[in-house]
């Protein structure tokens, strides 16, 4: 059955929907085609807020705010619709910001109006997913494209009498999703004009945004473009109503020292300095400003302007006996265990002095972050090459082993063991060729490796790397998992603030993490598609920490481990029903348990 089959049998009736929604959540299969895949993929993300699917908890965030740049564009659009005719046809228009709180509602249809306040789609209310399941804005948001919800597709059973149609918007200039404008009408009033209709509002009001945004914001971009392209190092671009950042600030800056950072920039700018300035950033490291700002600007328009940065150490910060020292010394870096610090430093001083070392750790421990943040630090305007075995099959980059990449910068081999014979003689001869050149080839080099005994063949290359560095599991600096977690979360989450509860932050710290700082992204990056704002309760971690196991599962070790988990949680720690709804017997729930080192949730 096609999309649109679908779609027009809802418009109809309904009653496929209706049957496909029971089955969902009485957690029978489904056929193909019953439900649409946007739609299965919502009520999922529905299943997995525990979103009631009986009756909508209306959730109101905060009151609108109209002096946004999106409502000042989009509210002349919305209400001139009303003036052509809009009125008299029982739909709304909802414009949403991008975290799917309402911020106007215009409605041409008393009946339909008092509906709507009754289930919360209001001002000041959340329509996202996570609130209330799934629905037009709410799904265009999540989904990031064009979404239709009819009828009985929508989670919450009390919105099975509503049909919505939506589009994200995105401003015209930076590219970032600012909201959504969703239309919405009685079902039986519901035809596929809605979503043209809502597609062709929704492109006026990115009309409107584009004429609305200034000359000096497209003189911003396309300068903050040029000088990604020409320079190196950390580069922000900023004006009152624009920031941008390119990759290199957000990766050496944590976000604290990022805030601190665009409020100097903003008050250099605004005082329209030209030189160079320096400030200090509260993590300890000093930022060289060079602001540029843009052309033709004066005291009655805002000031705005590119700004390239350069870290600098303060005098006398490495001076023996001068007392405490900033809490971590590579910016860009997270953590402040002594054995983190300590390998973090040994790297530092190596490439300070032109040492080659061998770093060496577990698969996922952070070798190569640190390693490209050592060389942002002490070289950012340099060339960071990484050479990758499991890469090079599909590239001949021995094939001149006189000229190995990273003239002038930095050079980092990944995975040596995975290279033939062949090809580890002809990288030794080409790192020997780059040492016998001496001082004017300027290349620093540095290969990670796994714990463990090597080769002879990786042995006789790692002897032209006199030190090594050892750098720790996560699990023998676990306390930086206060600093990592926060961290993380401000770079994953593009919704808003989300932190970690106390509760949620104890499960993660009896984790074991096999898998290091790796794994833990990965898990955080999880949490984050379906918890965006808020606190992480214990509730949101995935099963895997939920065990202690020292060890990575296989596959299918995973998924029998992540079913116990969910039934525990499922039927509040009772092993016994646990054991039943998985066709277990109590002998082997409690051996797998122990297997998997679950930690069973309270009774």
């Amino acid at each position: 059955m096609s999309r649109g089959t679908v779609v027009a049998a809802e418009m109809t009736d309904g009653t496929g929907s209706a049957r496909a929604r029971q089955r969902f959540l009485a957690e029978q299969p489904l056929g193909p085609g019953q439900v649409r895949d946007t739609i299965m993929a919502s009520w999922q993300r529905s299943r997995q807020w525990n979103v009631a699917a009986g009756r909508i908890d209306p959730c109101y965030v905060r009151d609108p705010g109209l002096g946004t740049p999106l409502t000042r564009s989009a509210l002349p659009v919305l209400q001139s619709l009303l003036g052509e005719g809009l009125e008299d046809w029982p739909v709304s228009v909802i414009l949403a910001d991008a975290g799917g709180v309402v911020l106007s509602r215009l409605t041409g249809d008393h009946d339909l109006e008092r509906h709507l306040d009754s289930i919360g789609l209001a001002p000041g209310f959340s329509c996202a997913e996570k609130s209330v399941g799934t629905n037009g804005i709410g799904t265009a948001l999540e989904s990031g494209r064009a979404a239709h919800v009819f009828g009985h597709e929508h989670y919450v059973g009390q919105l099975a009498g509503l049909a919505c149609a939506a589009l994200p918007i995105r401003h015209p200039v930076s590219g970032l999703t600012v909201g959504a404008l969703g239309l919405t009408c009685w079902r039986q009033d519901a035809g596929r004009l809605l979503i043209a209709l809502a597609r062709s509002i929704a492109g006026q009001v990115t009309q409107a945004l584009l004429t609305h945004s200034s000359a000096q914001e497209f003189q911003l971009l396309r300068d903050y473009r040029r000088a990604c392209r020409h320079s190196g190092g950390i580069i922000v671009a900023l004006t009152d109503n624009i920031v941008m950042m390119n990759d290199c600030a957000r990766g050496v800056l944590e976000p604290g020292d990022q805030a601190a950072l665009l409020g100097h920039a903003a008050r250099a700018l605004a005082d329209s300095h030209r030189g160079s300035v320096d400030a200090a950033l509260p993590t300890g490291t000093t930022a060289r400003m060079y602001c540029r700002p843009l052309p033709g600007q004066d005291q009655r328009r805002s000031a705005g302007g590119v700004v390239h940065v350069k870290l600098i150490e303060p005098a006398g910060q490495l001076a023996a006996g001068t007392g405490s020292r900033p809490r971590r010394l590579v910016p860009g870096l997270v953590g402040s265990g002594p054995l983190w610090l300590r390998s973090c430093d040994r790297v530092d001083a190596a490439m300070a002095a032109g040492r080659w070392l061998v770093l060496e750790g577990e698969p996922g421990a952070g070798r190569l972050a640190l390693l490209r943040a050592v060389h942002r630090r002490r070289n950012p305007a340099g060339p960071f090459h990484v050479l990758d075995a499991g890469d090079a099959s599909g590239h001949d980059w021995l094939s001149a082993p006189g000229d190995l990449p990273g003239a002038g910068g930095s050079l980092v081999i990944r995975h040596p063991d995975r290279l033939s014979a062949p090809r580890l003689r002809a990288l030794r001869t080409a790192l020997e060729q780059t040492l016998a050149a001496g001082p004017q080839k300027a290349l620093w080099a540095a290969v990670t490796v796994s714990q463990g005994p090597v080769s002879g063949d990786v042995a006789g290359l790692l002897q032209l790397f006199p030190g090594t560095v050892e750098l720790p599991p996560l699990r023998h600096h676990i306390e930086d998992l206060h600093e990592l977690v926060p961290f993380f979360l401000s770079k994953l989450s593009q919704h808003g603030p989300l932190a970690c509860s106390p509760e949620a932050m104890q499960l993660l710290l009896r984790t074991s993490w096999p898998g290091n700082t790796e794994q833990l992204w990965q898990v955080l990056r999880r949490i984050v598609h379906h918890r965006r704002t808020g606190t992480i309760q214990p509730a949101d971690l995935p099963p895997e920490c939920l065990t202690v196991s020292r060890r990575l599962l296989g596959p299918l070790e995973s998924m029998q481990r992540d079913a116990i988990v969910q039934s525990l949680l499922d039927y509040h720690g009772n092993k016994v029903k646990t054991a039943e709804s998985l066709g277990m017997s109590r002998a082997t729930i409690y051996r797998k348990i122990h297997q998997y080192g679950i930690i069973t949730p309270a009774s």
